[in-house]
């Protein structure tokens, strides 16, 4: 357990950077509330299967399974819905990114708040130049050409990034001593309560591709297990403002795995970007942990 806590930042970053990509094959093919209903009920029944074979605890108590419902609707129901959404009724996914390149400078202060954690100056300041990065990485991916970029769509990938920072800090508070694989569980029953309800608004109608079964197949079990997993690793073992910085890594990932995959541009003042956020992460990592 203690080389996985120390490798699961890595490889936490390069499984979830993997999601752009496989949201970008199944999207011609099935709307996006639908997609991610589809995706965490096929989660479900892989990770009962695995809790059974593992899990020795099980929340039993209705605060604990409610503690764990709220978490999973706001990191993956609240979250990724509205962003898909935004995404969906037309706004740049490169402006969508750096709205959710928020995400770690307000978890931090979230955590501040509600956890008493300690974020140090030098902290503040390495977010505030892996920022900088995060724009530089997705600055030549910024479009505003088209009319998605509205008060409607940009109020909801805010109202996404403040579900994902808050569920964080709230699974750091409310939930992080319950067992990993039973917490998932109940998280993405939660999901599904928040999904199901909203695609009463879109069209069931799915066309099953070989692109759409290869992005729903990775991202339920790479996405959706192993990442999450790791995700939920690294709250329970750290700091939240230090699992928060990670985020900042993703965009790099992505932009790399997008440049090799669809022949995507990667600029100088990409490459310098990364360059910034790579540091400013490393930085970070190393500050001690206080909570």
């Amino acid at each position: 357990m203690n080389f996985l806590t120390k490798a699961a930042p890595i490889i936490f970053v390069l499984l979830w950077s993997t999601g752009f990509i496989g949201s970008k094959l199944g999207a011609p093919y099935i709307d996006p509330l639908v997609f991610l209903t589809v995706r965490f009920a096929l989660v479900l029944p892989i990770l009962f299967v695995l809790a059974l074979l593992l899990t020795r605890t099980w929340p039993k108590s209705p605060t604990a399974i409610l503690h764990c419902l709220v978490t999973g609707m706001l990191v993956h129901g609240v979250y990724l819905g509205g962003v898909f959404w935004a995404i969906k009724q037309g706004m740049p996914a490169g402006a969508s990114s750096i709205i959710v390149g928020l995400q770690p400078v307000l978890t931090a202060l979230i955590a501040v708040m509600l956890l008493s954690e300690t974020v140090s100056r030098k902290h503040w300041i390495s977010m505030a130049i892996g920022a900088c990065g995060l724009v530089l990485v997705l600055g030549p991916k910024f479009d505003i050409s088209g009319t998605g970029i509205t008060v409607i769509t940009i109020s909801a990938v805010l109202v996404s990034v403040a579900a994902i920072s808050l569920g964080t800090v709230y699974q750091k508070r409310f939930a992080a001593k319950t067992d990993l694989l039973a917490a998932t569980i109940w998280q993405y029953v939660g999901a599904l309560m928040f999904t199901t309800p909203l695609t009463l608004f879109e069209t069931w109608q799915i066309t099953w591709s070989g692109e759409l079964i290869f992005a729903m197949g990775w991202l339920v079990l790479v996405l959706s297990v192993g990442a999450i997993l790791l995700l939920m690793l690294l709250i329970r073992e750290g700091a939240v403002s230090q699992v928060a910085s990670l985020f900042y890594l993703v965009p790099v990932a992505t932009a790399v795995e997008s440049y090799f995959l669809f022949d995507e541009t990667l600029t100088l003042i990409q490459i310098a970007g990364m360059a910034l956020i790579i540091g400013a992460v490393l930085v970070i990592r190393k500050s001690p942990q206080k909570s």
